[in-house]
């Protein structure tokens, strides 16, 4: 029964981080293609940060696997990228280099008036892609970071290794690792409200769905690999701050999403009403 409860963890655990290597990608590329990182709330971006510097805090102190470290570093990095994108756009439009779209920023100026009409009607933008084909992209997408979960899970079974059984999970309980591991879920959980306060005003402009569709996914079989490796009591109790910090961050991930999709609809029920002759 461990075993297969072990076979069913590493599983999970493998498609978690094939999720979270992936995760930033669909918004690095969305800020690069707007240039502009006006998208995200800066509140969501520092706070998520400080979630991910107490998580490689507590996987060096509790003397995690190296891959798991450096992970945590690999997210931190690209945390630090989001906040470069944003204040390097920023920056170039100050410089009046660049000239970003009225409907991300929601702010009108005489000089973007003047900028704008000077070159077009209207300012260029990409063309519109309806919520089914977002759907059916996204589930693809999603389908092939699974399959890769999978078969990276497999490739390391099928490499060769000692034949030690493995080690049951350990319960002791470690409260310096613990305030860190709590510290770190309510910033996962905090990080989510100042952008989903953010997307009521931008109407999730310059916001990629990627992010917090593979943020679901990677949170909820991290979570569930936690579960599988063992129910008992006393491991459940020391992993509690990851599992809280996966398993809830997952309902706000899904309000986000609702916005998005709300939005879309709206914003494609006002194209149609706009095309209607009078």
């Amino acid at each position: 029964m461990f075993g297969e409860g072990n076979a069913a963890s590493s599983v999970l655990g493998w498609i978690s981080i094939a999720c979270w290597i992936v995760v930033y990608s669909p918004q690095i590329i969305e800020n690069y293609q707007l240039q502009s990182g006006e998208g995200l709330s800066l509140l969501f971006i520092y706070v998520w940060l400080l979630g991910d510097v107490c998580n490689l805090m507590g996987a060096v102190m509790a003397g995690l696997l190296p891959t798991v470290i450096i992970l945590g570093v690999y997210y931190t990095l690209c945390d630090t990228i989001l906040l470069c994108q944003v204040y390097y756009y920023r920056w170039k439009r100050q410089a009046g280099r660049h000239v970003v779209p009225v409907h991300i920023t929601g702010e009108v100026s005489e000089e973007t008036c003047l900028i704008t009409d000077s070159r077009s009607a209207d300012p260029p933008e990409r063309p519109e892609l309806s919520i089914t084909r977002i759907f059916v992209r996204y589930l693809a997408a999603v389908t092939f970071v699974s399959v890769t979960g999978v078969a990276a899970y497999c490739i390391s079974n099928w490499l060769p290794s000692d034949d030690t059984p493995p080690a049951l999970p350990d319960t002791k309980l470690d409260w310096h690792i613990q305030v860190i591991g709590w510290t770190s879920a309510s910033a996962y959980l905090g990080a989510r409200l100042p952008q989903i306060v953010k997307n009521f005003k931008t109407r999730c402009e310059g916001l990629a769905p990627g992010l917090f569709v593979f943020s679901i996914l990677g949170n909820t079989t991290y979570a569930l690999s936690i579960i599988a490796a063992s129910r008992d009591a006393d491991y459940l109790i020391r992993n509690a701050s990851w599992l809280a910090g996966s398993g809830l961050t997952v309902f706000l991930d899904i309000l986000v999403l609702s916005q998005f999709f709300y939005y879309g609809f709206v914003s494609g029920q006002r194209g149609w009403i706009d095309r209607v002759p009078v």
